[in-house]
């Protein structure tokens, strides 16, 4: 097992950190970082976690939302041979998490400034998964399953198998942390950065306008976000309103983009380019190519990730997959391949993505996609968002039910009116919404993605 020590820590990202002394690494309202002041407080935070005896394979929770604080110890405990657990912010609903993954101590940063540890007992036996890798000698990371379609899942990544892609040297990029540490695609952003000498841009708020602010005021060159949040920003106008000129770089994934949004977005950043991500929390953010940076169409796969398609269903095998959930069966086959759940068209090595399996809505033995309709009614300039779903009917099986914000003060029974007017033509017959639900809110969670669980669980009456 590695020492803990500051001094007997190394590892080539180290090194290439070191690189870049002057550089701004992380970037926040209040205080900027320099790569130089990076590693000083990497090497203070490994020094406190010695002093406290928690050694290489110690288990450590951090919580709270991103700062230059939490990303310094953050890549500490993955550098130092510990295991880092990120979570959100505080609150009694993580305690649960905190045993999955059986947590020793806790380092929760109440504010900004602030921060203490907290021990935790747990009233298990330590999951095999961590006994062997602690037996290794190696670094760990566990990030939770969203949760939106079953319990929370805990998985646990080897950390310099997750490392391994970001060592090949590449240009860096001011990239803004639009997802948070507790998501693997936050922790993909920061370590792209860091990894190349770009900046990491943390923002307080990820609605709309505090990020068109941020992008404007620290001349933001890569945004990664959510389809959701894309949308927002379309009908915002708020493009028009603030600088974004600086944006080379604009990637999107968690869940799938409507057409519409896509071809909406691209004329009004034409010197942006678009890329669609993939990535799951069972298997890390993999490596991506869009056919065309206004297609849908993309190639998963390359170096150490192969991606293959069964009865419409993306399967992956990943060299940067987990080892395993510390509360679940493993997932994988026999030769290590994944079901992703994800359904898929093909167009020889490209494929596009259609949704969930559990998304499907059958309509009398037809199959409707929810994002083919949404994309079709984020069409009229009538509608903010739409969620659509299947709900079920004792004839049908299922009717397609969409809720949907509008933009205007129009009355519920003129806007399904122009809904209707609007889809026929444009979609079959049973594709076309039986019941519509018109409220004033939001579609999406904290991490600006479509609660479709949401949805699905919402009590509607038949039409």
């Amino acid at each position: 097992m590695a020492e803990s020590s500051s001094e007997s820590m190394t590892h080539w990202l180290l090194e290439r950190l070191a690189r870049f002394p002057d550089r701004d690494a992380i970037v926040e309202p209040r205080h900027a970082m320099t790569y130089r002041g990076l590693l000083q407080r990497i090497e203070a935070w490994s020094e406190i976690l010695a002093n406290r005896g928690l050694p290489a394979g110690s288990v450590i929770g951090v919580q709270g939302p991103a700062s230059p604080e939490v990303c310094a110890l953050f890549l500490t405990l993955l550098l130092s041979g510990r295991v880092a657990v990120p979570l959100p912010a505080s609150g009694e609903e993580h305690r649960r998490d905190l045993e999955i993954a059986h947590v020793q101590v806790l380092v929760d940063f109440a504010a900004p400034a602030a921060w203490s540890f907290e021990s935790v007992m747990s009233s298990t036996a330590p999951a095999p998964l961590l006994q062997r890798l602690r037996e290794r000698g190696c670094g760990g990371l566990v990030v939770f399953s969203s949760g939106s379609t079953g319990a929370r899942k805990a998985a646990l990544f080897e950390v310099d198998t997750l490392l391994r892609r970001y060592r090949e040297p590449a240009g860096g990029y001011r990239s803004l942390l639009f997802l948070q540490l507790d998501h693997l695609g936050g922790i993909h952003t920061l370590l792209h950065a860091l990894a190349h000498g770009g900046t990491a841009i943390l923002s307080e708020d990820r609605r709309p306008e505090p990020v068109c602010r941020s992008v404007e005021r620290y001349r933001v060159e890569l945004l990664p976000t959510t389809p959701t949040f894309l949308r927002m920003l379309v009908m915002s106008g708020l493009y028009e309103r603030y600088d974004l000129s600086s944006l080379r770089l604009i990637t999107y994934g968690t869940e799938p983009m409507p057409s519409s949004t896509l071809a909406a977005l691209t004329p009004l950043f034409p010197h942006v380019r678009f890329k669609q991500t993939y990535g799951l929390s069972e298997l890390g953010v993999l490596p991506t190519r869009s056919r065309t940076p206004d297609s849908l169409w993309l190639e998963i796969g390359g170096v150490g990730c192969e991606a293959r398609v069964v009865d419409d269903v993306l399967w992956i095998r990943s060299e940067t997959a987990m080892l395993g959930y510390l509360n679940a069966p493993s997932p994988f086959d026999e030769a290590g391949w994944y079901n992703t759940g994800d359904l898929v068209e093909v167009d020889g090595a490209y494929v596009r993505i259609l949704g969930r399996t559990s998304d499907v809505i059958n309509v009398g033995g037809e199959k409707v996609h929810p994002v083919e309709v949404e994309s079709v009614l984020l069409e009229m300039d009538d509608i903010r968002e739409a969620t659509v779903w299947g709900h079920h009917s004792p004839v049908m099986g299922h009717i397609v039910a969409a809720r949907v914000t509008p933009r205007g003060l129009d009355d519920a029974a003129t806007l399904e009116q122009r809904i209707y007017r609007h889809c026929q033509g444009r979609l079959a017959p049973w594709k076309i919404p039986a019941y519509i639900e018109v409220i004033d809110g939001e579609h999406h969670g904290p991490r600006f993605k479509k609660l479709r669980a949401h949805a699905v669980a919402a009590r509607v009456t038949s039409a």
